[in-house]
């Protein structure tokens, strides 16, 4: 049997809400998760991309990563990784760095067997290039082939990558795929194979709610799937719908109620009521103890431009994305956007290939080059670099259809966990609540001989 722990987005350097508290934080998670590594003994950890938060993280975070990382190597447990989006470079990839210092091996065509399984990787791709993608993979003689990937795939949240073509195209029959860059845990059955993301290790927006974590993945006669959570900074969320009359006392009281201390402090307002200033109401939660505060108040939106921009400078890249999102490029422009901004050739002879690529497109027709306008132009599919910085936005939010994997009762607690064969096994009862701190975060799951399974904590 190969158990490994299945982890990503831990997106190492972002100083959220410009805190230097919170940038440790997503060290501190990374850590965790390999802390459980070594004291569980797992055969592998799996990176599915965005260890780092930026593509120039600074050299705290790289030294603090090689640190995690001498550790994990010390106790002889291979970290195998592909490359995100939000580390991407066009010259050479901090993971190659860390393979070539003996602390990483990023994965790829080639398979790298560890026991029974055999692991592939494939970093993530601009969607504008993913037409020229073969899939071509070398076969292994392993059990149980493993693609390890970062995009946005289906059949889960804002997907712009389709999981059943990958599977149809490649040229190895993968068993599972292991996925980054959606921060919400899931799992799918796509044509018989399972399709899991692992989640965030640490709240990059406001919208993540649920206690952070892994993946924990046995490979034998069956895949089993399970969920663990990790001790991250709390969150304290505070919704509050104000009546006609009602105001800052209000809000104030419903703080009260809650205990601030080293939190970040999250305020939701919603209904009518009276106007709220949300500097005083920040203010009076780190004087509560708070480590930061925010409020949004829903019932100003479009009060003003800048906030309805929702640009945070804390991070150009995003800014950047949406911006030309809402821009109705042509198919040609965001390929060119894409190739000048993420394309991995070197800078002087980025003017020959957007030449290149423009003629290539110009022998297909002018259909490329046709603006997208209009007021019924489909939304773009939202990357996690606008996620990360969006703090309104849902990112948490579950795929459209409640998953065939599991069965909830109204509890919300988990009873039934089905296989691609759609046959149901027994789940022991699993609960949404934080654990207790020391506790067994792992949920129990009870397998049929045979059969995947899948049992989640969340």
């Amino acid at each position: 049997m190969t158990r490994v722990i299945h982890t990503g987005d831990t997106h190492i350097g972002y100083r959220q809400y410009h805190s230097p508290e919170r940038r440790q934080d997503f060290l501190d998670a990374f850590e965790a998760v390999i802390d459980d590594a070594i004291d569980d003994g797992v055969d592998a950890v799996i990176h599915a991309g965005d260890l780092f938060h930026d593509r120039r993280p600074e050299l705290h975070d790289l030294l603090g990563t090689l640190s995690i990382l001498r550790r994990l190597d010390d106790a002889g447990i291979p970290f195998l990784a592909v490359v995100g989006n939000h580390e991407s470079t066009r010259s050479g990839q901090w993971l190659d760095l860390f393979e070539r210092l003996g602390l990483a091996t990023r994965l790829g065509a080639e398979p790298i067997e560890l026991g029974e399984v055999a692991f592939y990787g494939l970093d993530h791709v601009p969607e504008s290039r993913r037409d020229e993608l073969t899939y071509q993979f070398d076969p292994s003689g392993a059990a149980h082939d493993v693609l390890v990937s970062h995009g946005l795939f289906t059949p889960f949240a804002h997907a712009n990558w389709n999981t059943e073509h990958v599977l149809e195209a490649s040229t190895v029959p993968f068993d599972a795929v292991l996925l980054g860059d959606n921060h919400a845990p899931g799992v799918e059955t796509v044509d018989d194979t399972w399709v899991t993301y692992c989640g965030s290790t640490e709240r990059a927006s406001a919208s993540e709610r649920d206690p952070r974590g892994y993946n924990l993945i046995e490979f034998g006669d069956r895949i089993d799937i399970r969920r663990r959570s990790i001790d991250t900074r709390p969150f304290v969320f505070i919704d509050v719908e104000l009546g006609e009359c009602e105001g800052p006392a209000v809000v104030r009281e419903r703080l009260r109620q809650h205990d601030a201390t080293d939190a970040v402090v999250i305020v939701k307002l919603t209904g009518e009521g009276e106007p709220v200033t949300p500097a005083e109401i920040e203010a009076e939660a780190i004087d509560r103890g708070a480590l930061v505060a925010r409020v949004s108040d829903d019932r100003n939106k479009g009060a003003n431009a800048a906030a309805d921009l929702g640009v945070e400078f804390a991070d150009p890249d995003a800014a950047v994305d949406e911006a030309i999102a809402d821009m109705g490029l042509s198919t040609a422009g965001e390929a060119i956007d894409e190739l000048v901004r993420t394309e991995t050739i070197a800078d002087t002879n980025i003017r020959e290939r957007t030449k290149q690529h423009v003629s290539e497109l110009l022998e297909e027709g002018f259909e490329a080059f046709e603006p997208v306008v209009g007021d019924d132009q489909e939304p773009q599919p939202k990357t996690d670099d606008q996620e990360s910085q969006s703090e309104n936005n849902d990112r948490e939010s579950k795929p459209n259809a409640e998953p065939e994997s599991t069965t909830t009762d109204s509890s919300g607690a988990e009873t039934g966990v089905k296989s691609p064969t759609g046959e149901t096994e027994a789940s022991a009862e699993s609960t949404s609540e934080e654990p207790e701190q020391g506790g067994d975060r792992e949920t129990p799951k009870q397998n049929v001989d045979g059969q995947a399974s899948m049992g989640e904590y969340l």
